[in-house]
């Protein structure tokens, strides 16, 4: 894949709190990009959910796109090559289930990802697939 994003540093919702916000407040431990706890059933349920929305290629791709930025339907459609009933089809699962945000902007309705976990396992997703498909050796 000759694109790659980085939005690895990217940090999470707009309006987020910093390194000491709500879930480190209590403790005065920093809040840490990863959540260092056992899973319970309603994590790995909600876990599978997001797996099951990434497992369309489709959706993928447009995740990918918002990895970098906001679109609206539009551009999606171009950049992806999907036919845009098909993507306002999966945009909307998407949105449906959390993954993406939509705002109005006149006529068009344009989407974001501000879930910074979420653009981490998309970009590390199609990282990996870069080295299975390359042959390029494994990395940290």
């Amino acid at each position: 894949m000759s694109e790659r994003a980085d939005p690895a540093g990217s940090e999470g919702p707009a309006g987020a709190e910093g390194p000491t916000g709500p879930a480190g407040a209590a403790s005065g431990a920093p809040v840490s990009r990863t959540h260092e706890r056992t899973p319970g059933a309603r994590e790995l349920r909600a876990a599978a959910e997001v797996f099951a929305l990434l497992a369309d290629p489709t959706r993928l791709h447009l995740l990918w796109l918002l990895t970098r930025g906001e679109a609206d339907v539009g551009a999606l459609t171009e950049a992806c090559g999907a036919a845009r009933p098909a993507v306002s089809q999966h945009l909307a699962k998407l949105r449906l289930g959390g993954l993406v945000q939509s705002r109005k902007d006149g006529r068009r309705v344009v989407y974001a990802m501000p879930d910074g976990h979420l653009k981490r396992l998309v970009v590390e997703a199609i990282s990996r697939a870069d080295h299975v498909v390359s042959g390029e050796p494994w990395h940290d």
